[in-house]
């Protein structure tokens, strides 16, 4: 009853950048959480679960497009869909 349409495959690689070629909008339809390195993070822009790595943003430094600064950290990489509802925000 929950799910009226099915999930698609989370991708090995994803980016939250509409410009980019990893941009997969059906996948970010939905609340994609991110696992790195055991802890859940909130503020990734993009990821490689096969290399191992994320991209977040650089504090509030941003480029001269207005896009904010990212840098890649490296480390254990987990995606999943966040179960609906909401609840468990504090």
């Amino acid at each position: 009853m929950n799910d009226a349409t099915p999930k698609p495959p989370m991708p090995d690689r994803l980016s939250t950048d509409p410009t980019s070629p990893h941009y997969v909008a059906a996948v970010l339809e939905h609340d994609v959480g991110i696992r790195f390195n055991d802890r859940e993070r909130h503020d990734v822009a993009e990821y490689c679960i096969s290399e191992g790595w994320v991209r977040v943003p650089s504090g509030k430094t941003v480029d001269r497009r207005g896009n904010p600064l990212l840098i890649k950290l490296k480390g254990k990489v987990e995606a999943f869909y966040r179960p609906a509802g909401g609840e468990g925000e504090g």
